[in-house]
């Protein structure tokens, strides 16, 4: 368990990123969908791309955007991975990667979610997400029973998303699957939308690696 990555995402406050920043983080997220209450707006300030250091990856998050849009994204701000949480099929995925971009996909999952359909996303995407079903893409505050993920059997990693809070330490050190590869933490930290409470992140992210 030693080697769980932690992803921070949902961030667009310079001083709240320096602050969260301080826990060292493996991934930091910037959510690129204009519905989302965490969005980065159309102009975002360069800054809160800037100040990260290398050894934390950014991670852009997009829903359904035209492929020429993420990968304009990525390149302007410095971004290492996309994060693609709408209906993007196997192709986008391949196409985005083939830019040297690592590639996240989200799936929403409950207990009727059908794991077959990402064996044609297997060659395509570098991790899976696994987050909560909800009616809107991205995320909903909630947790899935994690046990569902049991279930999930092809060889590509995944991040575990979806409702994580402060509280959840134990039950999260306790869940084992060997393609367990990472935590994505949001609205469970925040004091409000995109500012997250650094303290509780800093604590968390201090307990998961020990």
């Amino acid at each position: 368990m030693k080697d769980l990555k932690v992803k921070v995402c949902g961030m667009r406050d310079p001083e709240n990123i320096q602050g969260v920043l301080i826990a060292e983080p493996d991934y930091l997220g910037y959510i690129f969908y204009s519905k989302s209450k965490r969005y980065v707006g159309k102009n975002p300030d360069p800054e809160i791309f800037e100040i990260v250091p290398k050894s934390t990856l950014k991670v852009g998050v997009f829903v359904n955007e035209p492929l020429d849009n993420v990968i304009t994204a990525c390149r302007n701000f410095k971004l290492e991975v996309a994060q693609l949480h709408g209906t993007e099929d196997p192709d986008y995925c391949s196409l985005i990667r083939s830019t040297g971009l690592t590639v996240f996909k989200a799936f929403s999952v409950d207990e009727e979610f059908d794991f077959s359909l990402l064996e044609p996303y297997r060659e395509v995407v570098d991790f899976f997400l696994f987050d909560t079903k909800g009616k809107l893409p991205g995320g909903t505050g909630l947790k899935f029973d994690w046990d569902i993920l049991q279930n999930y059997q092809l060889p590509v990693p995944f991040l575990l998303s979806g409702g994580i809070k402060p509280d959840d330490v134990e039950a999260l050190l306790e869940f084992n699957h060997k393609q367990f590869y990472a935590l994505d933490i949001n609205s469970g930290f925040e004091i409000s939308p995109a500012l997250k409470a650094v303290d509780n992140v800093h604590t968390f992210i201090q307990k998961m690696r020990k």
